[in-house]
């Protein structure tokens, strides 16, 4: 009986070891992984790039769904597109400035116009005013800043002649019954389109040299009506294909490859409140995010966000574990727009003095508890903490919970000026004395060296 028990039981790991191997694409162990994730953990903060025929338009990158343009409306922007200011070593400057350590371009966003030079489709840049291909100009510059590039690939495309309907198609936006879908479907064959994307892929991922990140954009919720899945996009093979071009990669998780643990490198929650980023923390995650309420230009939108949520979203997205990665939508001219450099340069300006506070920083130890009106970050190869303090103490006392006998030295981040402490009067608590003046910082930093 007992050895008919550890048979059935040895029975039982087998099987659940077979079922878990069906769940995983290659055999990467989790310290691999760690490994060749590092820099993208230890960066933080990256840029967006979203970039396109859209820009003309001005008023929003979804302007081709949102207005359900045809082919022949929207052919207006291919013909005019001349991006004659566009100067990807100052996109790179600008990025490196901020404090960014990486970047991602739409090499190909929804509308399907390539900013490459694909021999796949005459719907790219080397055919407009441009007359080049643009994303070689941009990987060409952000290496040459030191920086890691990544390319975003849009797995729809609303131009491609064989890209089967769905419901964010902008064909059917005014007509949603099944017999508009049937007749705009006549004649398409999404599987030529999935070889399109293939053929796409590996132009990307072979003609630029090592390629850091690939972002693919996206997949529906299986439940959706009319959506899109990881059937339609061929995912396993398409990610297969990817990291036999580029071992080192780092893919995000919009291939809808759920049900693998090796499905995806990291989570990309988008466009969240600071607040929605904490569920997030012990996951490996990318928060995309905008300076305003659009990726693509959009010349009249007014919802910019402020310095200091710019930089509570940095802050908070390192507090909870997770990065950064803001967008700039480019004018059709090809530079950013003056509110996007404005932030830029904010952003500049606090991460010069406080940028040990992001780099190589994650959430702080179960042991240390949050003092009131700030949150911490914390470096756990230097072990040091980081004190953001949101609400500057009118008193000059900062209460550190607990602290007492944990730290060895004290200082402001910006300047390494030294800051006084004492226990407090119930012998747990630290008292941390700040100068009457604030540091010239939205958010300042105390830097504490651990015991």
């Amino acid at each position: 009986m007992v050895r008919k028990i550890a048979l059935i039981l040895l029975l039982v790991v087998v099987t659940c070891s077979f079922a878990s191997a069906q769940k995983r694409l290659g055999n990467e162990t989790a310290a691999q992984k760690k490994q060749r994730m590092e820099w993208w953990t230890d960066a933080r903060f990256g840029m967006f790039i979203h970039w396109g025929l859209y820009s003309q338009a001005a008023r929003h990158e979804w302007v081709k769904h949102n207005e359900h343009l045809t082919n022949a409306e929207y052919q207006k922007y291919f013909d005019q597109f001349n991006p004659d200011h566009f100067d990807p070593k100052k996109w790179a400057r600008e990025a490196k400035a901020a404090g960014m350590k990486y970047a991602v371009l739409t090499t190909k966003h929804h509308e399907g116009f390539c900013l490459f030079d694909s021999k796949y489709t005459d719907y790219k840049a080397p055919n407009t005013h441009a007359k080049r291909d643009l994303v070689k100009e941009y990987v060409d510059a952000f290496r040459a800043e030191g920086m890691k590039v990544g390319f975003y690939y849009s797995l729809l495309d609303w131009h491609h002649p064989d890209y089967t309907m769905d419901d964010a198609h902008p064909l059917v936006q005014v007509d949603t019954s099944k017999a508009n879908y049937d007749r705009l479907n006549k004649g398409r064959d999404m599987a030529k389109y999935r070889q399109y994307m293939r053929n796409q892929i590996t132009e990307l991922l072979t003609k630029y040299g090592k390629i850091d990140v690939l972002w693919l954009d996206w997949s529906w919720d299986k439940g959706a009506k009319k959506g899109k899945g990881e059937n339609d996009w061929g995912s396993v093979e398409l990610l297969k294909l990817v990291r036999k071009l580029q071992p080192g990669i780092i893919v995000n998780n919009r291939l809808g490859l759920t049900e693998y643990a090796d499905g995806a490198d990291f989570v990309t929650p988008e466009q969240v409140s600071t607040k929605e980023l904490e569920p997030y923390k012990g996951k490996v995650w990318e928060t995309c995010q905008t300076f305003s309420g659009s990726w693509g230009y959009y010349r009249d939108e007014n919802s910019w966000k402020t310095h200091r949520q710019l930089l509570d979203l940095l802050i908070t997205s390192v507090s909870n574990g997770g990065n950064l990665i803001l967008n700039v939508g480019p004018t059709a001219r090809g530079e950013f727009d003056y509110r996007a450099t404005n932030a830029l340069d904010s952003l500049s300006y606090w991460m010069h003095a406080n940028n040990k506070a992001i780099y190589n920083c994650t959430y702080a130890p179960a042991e240390f508890k949050t003092p009131d009106n700030t949150k911490l970050t914390y470096n756990p190869q230097t072990k040091r903490l980081y004190i953001h303090i949101y609400n500057y103490p009118a008193d000059g006392k900062l209460i550190l919970p607990a602290y007492h006998g944990k730290i060895k030295y004290a200082q402001f981040l910006n300047d390494y000026s030294e800051l006084k402490y004492a226990p407090a009067s119930n012998g747990t608590d630290v008292e941390l004395t700040l100068p009457k003046n604030k540091p010239h910082y939205e958010i300042p930093v105390v830097e504490l060296t651990l015991q």
